[in-house]
């Protein structure tokens, strides 16, 4: 066979390159009109129900029977076919076992042709990276952002033809070493979820003080978490009463010159929240309490600048962060800038590095997704800020910890209708497990640690599952090469079999043209 550089890609002797219409009984490709979907039916099987050799029917819409009827009279499947998709991420091959009903759309069809080809073979042939490199040289698949294959193509993909007994020993053969691979998978996968249950657990255990528990039996004398929220609480206190002091000093300078310009805006006295119940709270270690986030925290947000006044963005150089950022634990660089006019003249509020930041909606997972800015910056109102100062911003990898494992809790506790959200009351709001100081820098450090040996686990087993695909391929790449089976002088060579397919070929044709009209 040439390719499109020129060069013959050589087959092991007795084999010869031939095409899908050729050795298949015929090539199609479902229907290409969007039937009339009904609630229960028959299934309706696309390109991306097509997933590791097998059809994904939880996301198939249903059609009538009478619509299945008719698809079925051009693009009926039948066990032994080959199912191969067209659109998207092309390829993906499934083999047809047993009788299922169902129609296709814009799926490749390969139908069986057992005297020619062996539909496994051909399903491993089409999963194959050699066949996907010379797809690529032959320009048989089409598109840019959205890659298809036309029916035409579908028909001229290059398939080797060996000898059907031997079609059978490789087949074989790559099936047993693939049932190898396949166990070292399964046996990493479970590990996998092994890793993810004990990340769970550590977690669980960390702000249930069993992470500590021994730790803390061997300490003389601790501080309580009362002891820590009575500080904390006078430090506020302090803090405001200083700012209350300089914000009466210059509304007095701002009088004295004649009320010109804005007004200084007075300092927010520390907000008192709402007492909680513990009712339902879980028992926490003798020195240890339960504490809402508004009370060792402010709580902020941001605003998206309308779009539409240019002098908001352009040439802005004032970091501008949006929930989308929030998916990794550190934010580290802006989702956009905005300008000092945006600034002034909107709700917008610089946040201080290590500030933690909660996505309050968002698509998909993102909302309730917890992240720490690295960098000073603005937010959109998607967030809340969580802003500590001074002894607050010691508890902060404390607390962080504890909303990365409370992320699915925090996501339930979501309102609204389509989207539901979060806001910053349910943030302000959310009650925590809290303890001393010296006893939250132990359990940071435990979690790290444990968590630290789970990513070097979890990186090992990613790496050992490539590894393991790459050996599919190695699989795949010496049987198509003629070396994962011996050959027999015994079989028919691929050049008799291709001439006993065109023979019954012409055949059934001229037993079509020979039968009489009635």
């Amino acid at each position: 066979m040439t390719e499109g550089n020129g060069e013959v890609r050589e087959l092991p002797k007795g084999w010869l390159w031939s095409n899908a219409s050729t050795v298949c009984s015929s090539v199609r490709d479902g229907t290409h009109d969007t039937p009339k979907y009904v609630e229960n039916g028959i299934p309706l099987v696309t390109s991306k129900n097509l997933k590791k050799g097998q059809i994904d029917f939880s996301t198939a819409k249903f059609i009538s029977y009478e619509d299945h009827c008719q698809i079925s009279i051009r693009s009926g499947v039948e066990s032994g076919d080959i199912l191969f998709a067209m659109i998207g991420t092309i390829g993906n091959p499934v083999v047809i076992e047993g009788n299922q009903e169902f129609s296709i759309k814009n799926v490749g069809l390969f139908k069986k042709n057992e005297s020619a080809i062996n539909s496994y073979f051909l399903s491993f042939w089409l999963s194959s990276h050699i066949f996907e490199k010379i797809s690529e040289e032959k320009q048989l698949i089409k598109g840019t952002t959205q890659k298809f294959i036309p029916l035409g193509n579908l028909r001229a993909l290059p398939i080797p033809l060996p000898p059907i007994n031997e079609q059978e020993r490789i087949v074989e053969k790559i099936e047993e070493l693939f049932s190898d691979v396949d166990q070292g998978v399964e046996s990493l996968k479970t590990t996998q979820k092994q890793l993810k249950v004990y990340r769970q657990a550590v977690l669980k255990w960390a702000f249930e003080g069993k992470l500590t528990e021994a730790w803390r039996s061997q300490q003389p004398t601790l501080k309580t978490g009362e002891a820590l929220l009575a500080q904390i609480k006078a430090e506020r206190e302090n803090r405001y009463q200083q700012q209350l002091a300089e914000w009466e000093a210059k509304v007095r300078e701002w009088e004295a010159i004649g009320k010109v310009g804005r007004k200084p805006s007075a300092p927010q006295k520390p907000k008192e929240l709402a007492p909680f119940t513990k009712t339902g709270l879980s028992n926490l270690p003798d020195d240890w309490c339960w504490v809402k986030i508004g009370s060792i925290a402010r709580i902020g947000t941001g605003v998206t600048p309308l779009k539409k006044k240019n002098e908001y963005y352009e040439n802005g150089n004032i970091p501008w962060i949006t929930s989308g950022a929030l998916n990794e634990s550190y934010v580290r660089q802006a989702s956009d800038f905005v300008t000092e006019r945006a600034l002034n003249e909107t709700n917008l509020k610089i946040y201080p590095k290590h500030t933690l930041l909660v996505a309050l909606y968002g698509e998909g997972k993102t909302r309730g997704k917890c992240s720490e800015l690295l960098i000073e910056s603005t937010t959109n109102q998607a967030i809340a800020a969580i802003i500590q100062d001074e002894l607050e911003g010691k508890i902060r990898p404390y607390l962080k910890w504890f909303l990365q494992k409370n992320y699915d809790e925090i996501r339930l506790k979501s309102s609204g209708g389509v989207q539901p959200n979060l806001n910053l009351s349910i943030i302000e709001n959310t009650i925590f497990p809290i303890c001393c100081l010296e006893e939250q820098e132990q359990i940071v450090e435990e979690i790290e640690s444990r968590l630290s040996i789970c990513d070097q686990l979890e990186a090992t087993i990613i790496e050992n599952l490539q590894k393991a695909e790459a050996l599919r391929q190695s699989i795949l790449k010496q049987a198509f090469e003629g070396k994962l089976v011996p050959q027999d002088p015994n079989d028919e060579p691929a050049e008799k079999l291709l001439e006993r397919i065109r023979a019954e070929r012409q055949e059934k044709e001229s037993q079509k043209t020979s039968k009489p009209l009635r």
